[in-house]
Formats: C-alpha cells, sequence, structure tokens
C-alpha cells in the first residue's frame, strides 16, 4: 500500500523526534553517591559476579537477563520488502521491540547481523546466549530460517521463537480452530488448501497437524503450483511432507470441495470463481498484507457464507502476531523457560482461542471494553488490544513449562502469578483501551455521540478529528469557516468530508444564531449584556457557540481549550451550562499515563486559592471520576507540611478538607496531610504514620493550589509521562464539557472525545 507524502513524512517525524529511534536504555538503579558506584561497580558488583558464576541461575536475581529478549535478523525477509539487509530493518526491530515492551513488559536488545551464511549467523547468536533470557529470529528468509531456528533450539539453553514461523502459527491455529467451531466442522475432517508454502505457511500447517488436522488432507499451492509428489523445483524437506499424488498442477484444479483456505502469499490470487468451488460454509484465512488474497468485501458478495479472516485491522478478525508473541515470552521469561515447547505453543493457540469465547458480563464489559465482541463469523479471535490477553496466555504458557519440565524458576502460585500479570495491565495505562471500544459501541447503537470542537480550524484538532472518525469514536460538529477547513483539511492531507464525516458549525452564518443570542441574552441580560452585545459575542466566541449547541441540545457534549486560556473559556461554559446540582465550584483533574503508574492531579487549573470546603468537594468529585474510569482512588492530600511537621497554613487546610471529605464520603481511601514523596512511597509513609488508612502508593494527588497543582502536573507530564495525559476533566460542571489546554496533543484530544460521548451517555458532567 502506497503512503501519501504526508503519510510518509508523519512516519519520518515519528522515528526522528524528539530523539532518532523507538527505544533507548535506561538505568534501573540510581547512580549518585560514591556508595552508590562502589555497589553499581567495583567493589561491590564482584560478590553477585562470584554468586553467578557458582551458581548460574542467580542471573535472574541480579540482572536484568530474566526479562532481556533479543530480537536478531539479518535482514534477508523484512516485512514485504524482502531483502533489504540488517541496517535498513532496524526500525522494524527496533518497532518489535516496542511492542515487547508495550504489551508485556519486557526490555529488548535490537541486534541486527550482517551475515547471511547460515552457519555463521547460527555460531552467532548462539554466542549470545550469556547476554538474554530469550531469543526472538525475525525477518530471515526460507528456508534458512529453519535450520537457523532447529540448530539453535539444539545448541541454546534459553526460549528461540522464530515469530514469522511460530507467532503466525500459534495465532492462525486459533483463528482456525474457532472458525471450524463458527461453521461447524471437524479438523478431522476439513480439507485445507493453501496458497504459499514459505515459514510461516509451513509452520501454520505443522502446528494444526498436531492440533489435529490429518496430513493427507492438506493441498499446499506456491508459486510453481501444486506441491505434488515428485516434483523437484523449489521442494524442500518441510514443504515435501505435504507432497500429495495429483495430477493438478494449479491453485484453481485443487480449490474444489476445500473446507478452508489458508493464503500466506499474494494479493488477489483467491478468485470469486475458486471461492464458488469451496464447499458450504468455506472458512477463509486471507493473510497476505496489505492486499490480501481476497478482499472481504468480495468473498461476502461472491457467497453469504463466507467466514473469513485478514491479516488487517480494518476488517474483522485481524490475524496479528501480536496477539501471542510478546506473552508466549512473558511465561517463558518467568519460570525460566530453557526452550519453548510445542506444549506451550499449543497452551497459547487454546487460551488465544478460548478468550475469543469468554462470556461476556457486565463487570467484564466495563472493564474491558468488551460491548462490541460475541464469539461468532465477525469475532473468531480477540483483537489485539484485548488487555486481558497476558492474562491468559502467559500463565498458559507457564504452566505448560513447568508441566513439561522445561522451567528452571517454577512459580509456587499460579493464582498468584495472574494477579501480578493484572496490575501490569493496569499500571501501563491500558484504561484508555475499554474506553475506547465503549464509545465505539455508543457511537454504533446511535447513543449521544455529537460532539462539538469549538476550534475546528486548529491543525491537532483537525487531524484529531480524522482518527475519531476513522476509529468511529464520536460523530463530530466542527465550529469553523467551511472555506478555512476544506483549505486546512487538504493541506494536512486529510480525508475529512465536510456534510459526511462531520457537521459543521459556521460561526459567520449560522441559521440557528438567532435563538442562539436570544437565549444568550435572556440568560445574561440582568449581567449588563444588551442584546447587541449578545449577538456579537454569539458571533466571535466560539466556546460560546458550542456552549450554546450544548445547551440547546443541537450537541451532546463539548470539547474546546486548545486556543487561549483556560478561564476564558470557563467564563462561557459558566455563563450558559453552569454548575450542576450540588456543586459549588470547578475544578480540573488530570490523569497522567507513567511507565509504573497511573496518577491523577487536582486541582490542576481552576481555584487559585481554595479553601477546605471547596478542596474536600472537588476531592470527592475527583475521586467519582476516577471510579468511573475503573480506577480505584486512593487519595493523598498534599502540602509541605508532612502530618502535621510544619506550621503551614496549607497543612492546616488540608487537614480540614480531609475531615470534611471523611465525614461526606467514609468509603474514599484518604489521608493527609503529607508530602509528595510520602503519598507515592508507602514505605515512608509507614516509618512516619504506621496507622495511615491510605494503603500503598496513592494514586490521586490533592493540590492546596493551583499553582502546585499546574506546576505538577506539567513536570510531571514532560519529564516522566512521555507527554501523555487524559485530561483535563472539568469537574462539577452540569453537561459533558471539558476544557482542554492549548498544550494539548492529537492523542489526548482524541481520549477526551471518547471519555466525552461516554459522559453524555451515562449522564455524568463531570
Amino acid at each position: 500500500m502506497k503512503q501519501t507524502e504526508t503519510q510518509q513524512q508523519a512516519a519520518f517525524d515519528y522515528h526522528e523526534f524528539p530523539t532518532p529511534g523507538k527505544i533507548s536504555v535506561v538505568a534501573s538503579k540510581p547512580l549518585v553517591t560514591q556508595r552508590d558506584l562502589a555497589l553499581a561497580y567495583t567493589p561491590g558488583v564482584a560478590s553477585v559476579c562470584e554468586s553467578i558464576a557458582a551458581d548460574p541461575l542467580q542471573a535472574h536475581r541480579f540482572t536484568s537477563r530474566g526479562n532481556l529478549v533479543g530480537v536478531i535478523t539479518n535482514g534477508t525477509a523484512v516485512l514485504g520488502l524482502g531483502n533489504i539487509g540488517p541496517l535498513a530493518s532496524k526500525p522494524v526491530m527496533e518497532g518489535k521491540a516496542v511492542l515487547f515492551k508495550k504489551f508485556a513488559g519486557i526490555d529488548v536488545f535490537d541486534i541486527e547481523i550482517n551475515e547471511t551464511d547460515p552457519d555463521k549467523l547460527i555460531d552467532i547468536i548462539a554466542g549470545l546466549e550469556p547476554t538474554f533470557g530469550g531469543i526472538n529470529l525475525e525477518d530471515i528468509k526460507a528456508p534458512e530460517c529453519f535450520t537457523v531456528e532447529q540448530k539453535l533450539r539444539e545448541r541454546m539453553k534459553i526460549p528461540v521463537f522464530h515469530d514469522d514461523q511460530h507467532g503466525t502459527a500459534i495465532t492462525v491455529s486459533a483463528a482456525f480452530i474457532n472458525g471450524l467451531k463458527v461453521v461447524g466442522k471437524s479438523i478431522k475432517e476439513v480439507k485445507v488448501v493453501t496458497s504459499g508454502a514459505g515459514a510461516a505457511a509451513l509452520a501454520c500447517l505443522d502446528l494444526l497437524v498436531d492440533l489435529g488436522l490429518p496430513v493427507e488432507n492438506v493441498w499446499v499451492t506456491d508459486i510453481e503450483g501444486v506441491v505434488y509428489r515428485g516434483r523437484t523445483t523449489l521442494m524442500d524437506p518441510a514443504k515435501s511432507r505435504f507432497a500429495q499424488e495429483t495430477d493438478a498442477r494449479k491453485l484453481a484444479e485443487v480449490i474444489g470441495g476445500a473446507d478452508v483456505f489458508l493464503g500466506l502469499s499474494v494479493g488477489g490470487i483467491l478468485t470469486a470463481e475458486m471461492l464458488k468451488q469451496m464447499a458450504a460454509r468455506p472458512l477463509i484465512l486471507a493473510l497476505a498484507n496489505p492486499t490480501p488474497e481476497i478482499f472481504p468485501e468480495l468473498a461476502h458478495e461472491t457467497r453469504d457464507d463466507v467466514v473469513i479472516a485478514t491479516g488487517r485491522s480494518d476488517y474483522p478478525n485481524q490475524v496479528n502476531n501480536v496477539l501471542c508473541f510478546p506473552y508466549i515470552f512473558r511465561g517463558a521469561l518467568d519460570v525460566g523457560a530453557t526452550t519453548i515447547t510445542r506444549e506451550m505453543e499449543i497452551a497459547a493457540v487454546h487460551a488465544i482461542a478460548g478468550l475469543a469465547e469468554e462470556e461476556q458480563n457486565e463487570v467484564v464489559a466495563a472493564a474491558y471494553g468488551a460491548y462490541d465482541v460475541s464469539f461468532g463469523p465477525q469475532y473468531l479471535i480477540p483483537k489485539p488490544f484485548d488487555p486481558r490477553l497476558i492474562v491468559r496466555i502467559a500463565p498458559a504458557v507457564a504452566k505448560a513449562a513447568m508441566e513439561g519440565g522445561v522451567a528452571t524458576r517454577p512459580l509456587a502460585n499460579l493464582d498468584a502469578y495472574v494477579e501480578q500479570l493484572q496490575q501490569f495491565v493496569y499500571h501501563s495505562g491500558a484504561f484508555m483501551k475499554p474506553l475506547f471500544a465503549t464509545a465505539r459501541q455508543l457511537v454504533r447503537d446511535g447513543g449521544k455521540a455529537r460532539i462539538v470542537f469549538t476550534e475546528g480550524e486548529d491543525e491537532r484538532v483537525l487531524r484529531a478529528v480524522q482518527v475519531i472518525v476513522d476509529e468511529k469514536l464520536a460523530r463530530p460538529i466542527l465550529v469553523g469557516r467551511p472555506e478555512v477547513l476544506l483549505a486546512r483539511i487538504e493541506r494536512f492531507g486529510l480525508r475529512l468530508r465536510l456534510g459526511q464525516d462531520v457537521e459543521v458549525t459556521n460561526p459567520e452564518y449560522d441559521e440557528r444564531f438567532p435563538q442562539y443570542w436570544t437565549k444568550y441574552w435572556e440568560l445574561r441580560c440582568r449581567d449588563g449584556i444588551s442584546k447587541e452585545m449578545a449577538r456579537v459575542e454569539m458571533r466571535r466566541r466560539l466556546t460560546l457557540i458550542g456552549a450554546m449547541m450544548v445547551q440547546l441540545g443541537d450537541a451532546d457534549g463539548m470539547i474546546c481549550g486548545t486556543v487561549g486560556e483556560y478561564h476564558n473559556h470557563l467564563r462561557f461554559v459558566d455563563e450558559v451550562i453552569g454548575k450542576k446540582p450540588g456543586a459549588s465550584t470547578y475544578a480540573a483533574m488530570n490523569i497522567l499515563l507513567l511507565d509504573q503508574r497511573t496518577v491523577a492531579l487536582v486541582d490542576t487549573h481552576v481555584n487559585d486559592n481554595p479553601d477546605a470546603e471547596q478542596i474536600a468537594e472537588f476531592t470527592i468529585a475527583a475521586a467519582r471520576q476516577m471510579e468511573w474510569l475503573n480506577l480505584t482512588p486512593k487519595v493523598a492530600l498534599l502540602s509541605r507540611s508532612n502530618f502535621g511537621s510544619g506550621s503551614a497554613a496549607s497543612g492546616v487546610k488540608m487537614r480540614r478538607a480531609l475531615e470534611i471529605v471523611r465525614e461526606q464520603a467514609p468509603d474514599i481511601e484518604a489521608d493527609g496531610e503529607m508530602h509528595g514523596d510520602c503519598a507515592l512511597d508507602e514505605g515512608l509513609r509507614a516509618k512516619l504514620l504506621p496507622m495511615s488508612p491510605l494503603k500503598g502508593a496513592a494514586n490521586l494527588l490533592v493540590c492546596p493550589n493551583v499553582d502546585a497543582g499546574n506546576i505538577a502536573y506539567n513536570l510531571l507530564k514532560t519529564e516522566a509521562g512521555s507527554n501523555v495525559a487524559v485530561g483535563p476533566f472539568l469537574l462539577g460542571v452540569n453537561a459533558p464539557v471539558n476544557i482542554l489546554t492549548s498544550s494539548a496533543t492529537v492523542r489526548r484530544i482524541v481520549n477526551m472525545a471518547a471519555l466525552t460521548v461516554i459522559e453524555a451517555n451515562r449522564g455524568v458532567g463531570g
């Protein structure tokens, strides 16, 4: 799929800025004092080295080896680009490293080796064994990849896994066995025809045979046609296993009566005519990328009984290796597996397949955003971003390793291990994924999803709205001049269609404006606003337009604030929409998705110097908002005073706020006043105040004034949070309205749009 110039530049910028590449090495221990240096290097490191020399298994205790995977290639078969060499493959290998880290918390060194001789390549990789806990081979061409993996498995006492073969095989097998369940056929009886006989296809067939598929039921075709007995061209032992006694020489000659088509070859090779010849309820796995062997549209148009999966994310049933490889290594590393056995692979297959079949109750749906999935023709395998994958696959693989006798560090308690993995999901900021799924479902079901973006002409807003339209997260309304919007859409290389993808409210003319300014005048006529002033304001204040649209039911929610000062936007929101019943103050809450934790801060933008009553009010509001986001609030009221250690006015104020919170919301786990380090470090807090009701690290930090809140938020966001934040949420407002800031990124705008849709449908205004 050819990239546009804009898409290409976006890819260049993504890889180049703020620093070149996608990965870095970060020290996990402090090196500040002379003592740190003595412990990290000499003389302290000597005793650790001696311990490992005496017992090699100690390496996992004292080094990163037990959580370090080598992603290794020689660049001979990179994506669909072919033999482009090891240096050109490095961006792909770094990408693989990012996936390992993001999905499973595994560290990676990517190793690109300039060597095409299989024996020399094997020697080089085998020599790296002391460095790694596991090896992920990637993008090595067939048939050398078979030899390389086999010999490395024989020589090395750590897991070696060629993902192009086995990752594909595991994911395909999960889709295969679930697809057969959907079409009501037995693996023992189906006729399978493949297009493609490379490493991936043959690995798939080998695994399917081990799962029960008879070899005699498999018909393999490749670039030379049917793999038949006696053929000598482009043959190898792995392929010869599937040779059939037949006079047929082309795919079209063997496709008749086939129950399953497995494609790992080239786009468009399965024609409509061929599809018509297949058996009733055919299962099509058309996995060529980016162009599948047959497009789902053509398949469904040709026959109405087709069940189809592809490798693409824009169709149902995406068969993607990311479903398995991070979690297989996670399970293998955590038990110190010496290899990856066939039993471990099969355990992964059944774990993936089983997840797709899981019943979706209310709790699961809320936690994982699974409102839109139920097992069937459109949902054969889980989605790649399903956060449950790690807690299903890794334990299954670990258990199989222990039962197979290849685990050097068996787990004492599998249930505790599952809980540990669940905590990883929580800390990795995965809570946005279910919210996106929920927003999509609301849009599909015709829920309240009309979100007005008041700065519609802003570049970030337009780029965010393109994502929102593509992902179907909302039904956007842009406030902006149509001619300006069209020019900028074209300039930025976007695909938005005004009037189709997005509704437009033109600030220069809209037939609803007389109603809008009249209503505004009625609301504000006793505050010195004349009719003429109301008319002028309604044409020049974009936030006022958006707020009135929400107030009069022309929009379901609003996003504003990407241009201008926060309080200028809040003024119009307050004048038109106002506070929700029972609220006496507004506040802004931001959530930061940090590497090791998810932290919310309040108040970051509104109250210069709130009193204890105001702090208590927005503390409770922020805690309830976190609960709504499936985060359990643990509240720390911050001050430069620490449990009465000083006479600071902020300390007195925060103590009083704590009293009010405990009176009005005794179910909320909270304590204060305290220092920021005590909030995040339970050990330090326990030394100072062992009887504190706050257990674990606080995740809702309540600041004594807006200066403290804003400074802390921006410092953390920039230095520790990679500029990834959710918010600000406007607390206390009587409608689904959120005011962002001028530093808002495209990602943050998208996040808040999805959340605003959900707010609109839950009747939550803040």
